[in-house]
């Protein structure tokens, strides 16, 4: 099977991740939030690293339960910070408990995350290879941006768009892009 160019085949995980979960559409706010976290922490660095952690970060992020993570304090951050399993940047850590007050504020606004992405897009899977960011990715993330999120640039927005289904960008010899 012919997966896409950056499917590091010798890790099980990525391999999974890119056969049954990156550009599959999902979305219950759960699983939105989880990615939208995953993908800010994944600044900087490959989402291999980040996705060998994932099970580490889901655990330590009390499985991205947004009201739960928003109760973190300073003790929680320390924790956190001491955490060898997960990435430690403080940065990106204080950035998730600040994000998840204002995913809970926008789902409170418009019911859940999934509608709040239609405010921008009109719920048909976009298909684009070889880009970076779009003009979608641009305007969710300088509104997120308004709200006050951190870590969320048009590149990390593109990123999580394609990871959950909003836009496939498989590879066009890629035997998903195929199905």
């Amino acid at each position: 099977m012919k997966r896409c160019f950056w499917c590091n085949e010798s890790n099980p995980l990525y391999v999974k991740y890119h056969d049954e979960e990156w550009g599959v559409p999902r979305f219950d706010d759960h699983y939105l939030f989880e990615m939208l976290i995953l993908e800010s922490f994944q600044a900087g660095l490959s989402w291999e690293c980040v996705l060998n952690k994932r099970e580490n970060l889901r655990k330590a992020f009390d499985s991205f339960e947004p009201e739960k993570v928003i109760s973190f304090d300073e003790k929680k951050i320390a924790e956190l910070k001491a955490d060898s399993g997960i990435i430690r940047n403080e940065r990106k850590i204080r950035a998730a408990i600040s994000n998840a007050r204002i995913f809970r504020e926008i789902v409170k606004e418009h019911g859940s995350f999934y509608n709040y992405l239609l405010t921008f897009w009109n719920g048909e899977q976009i298909r684009e290879t070889g880009v970076v960011t779009s003009p979608l990715s641009d305007a969710i993330s300088a509104d997120l941006v308004r709200r006050g999120m951190k870590f969320c640039g048009s590149v990390i927005i593109y990123s999580y768009l394609q990871a959950i289904g909003v836009i496939n960008s498989h590879d066009t010899d890629c035997f998903f892009a195929q199905k």
